[in-house]
């Protein structure tokens, strides 16, 4: 596919102009990054992993009828997307204390919640993504309390599907990140699910032994993040069982050379 025009960039991936009218095409790069940017680096093949696994989750999804942006994987790197007014949110979800939490009120590290938790952050980097609450959110009409009650509605919906999904292979959900979109149909608009579900914001632990399998191994300078993301697609069934090591970077290398 020809390269189009830009559109956005983030800092995991890139957003180009589409085929069609209201549509996008999502590129997933190697770039990490924690701690609001402050840290940056690269974790090679990271963009080909997340891009799969974002792909089978979002499939999963629309299956069970949540609305997402999703609409095919193009490529190694690449989905096509529906094109969304980003509601400038994002949304936390928590089964188990980490992270930010454990900080903030100062809970240990894998206690588990009494419930599941949703937070709400401001999308804004310059401020730190600062925590809100729903006064915040309606005061300054970043959503509508309808959009709100969908976007709750949803996240717990995803929770539950995406717990029992990586139950099922042996790895605990402790909190994700979602983020939510504006589908525009005249004066009417719906709330549908966007960017990605991945380790990159996925906390996933290893059900027997607490091991970290998503983008801490980066912000923790844990090492073996590489090998952490192909266990989670390797469990999920996107990589084989053996040889997962060298089957990513020989799919990116056959890419690269097709490509040149």
């Amino acid at each position: 596919m020809s390269r189009r025009r830009q559109i956005y960039e983030g800092k995991a991936k890139i957003l180009y102009e589409g085929p069609e009218p209201g549509t996008l095409i999502q590129y997933f790069k190697d770039d990490a990054t924690a701690f609001n940017a402050q840290k940056k680096g690269t974790i090679n093949g990271k963009g080909v992993l997340n891009n799969r696994i974002s792909e089978h989750v979002f499939t999963l999804l629309g299956n069970i009828g949540v609305p997402t942006h999703f609409i095919r994987r193009l490529n190694m790197r690449e989905q096509l997307i529906r094109q969304v007014e980003i509601v400038p949110l994002e949304v936390i979800v928590r089964n188990v204390a980490a992270g930010g939490l454990s900080k903030r009120l100062g809970i240990e590290e894998g206690t588990q919640l009494p419930r599941t938790l949703i937070e709400y952050c401001l999308k804004d980097d310059a401020l730190g993504d600062p925590l809100v609450t729903e006064e915040h959110i309606a005061c300054f009409g970043w959503a509508n309390p309808e959009e709100m009650h969908d976007i709750a509605d949803m996240a717990i919906r995803v929770n539950d599907f995406l717990s029992g999904l990586f139950a099922g292979i042996g790895i605990r959900l402790v909190d994700f990140k979602l983020e939510f979109g504006r589908i525009w149909d005249g004066d009417y608009s719906r709330i549908i699910l966007a960017d990605e579900i991945s380790p990159d914001n996925c906390r996933l632990w290893d059900a027997a032994t607490g091991e970290k399998l998503d983008k801490d191994r980066f912000r923790r300078d844990l090492g073996g993040e590489v090998e952490a993301y192909q266990e989670v697609a390797r469990r999920l069934g996107l990589l084989p069982a053996e040889g997962a090591d060298t089957t990513v970077l020989d799919m990116e290398t056959h890419r690269k050379k097709r490509d040149k």
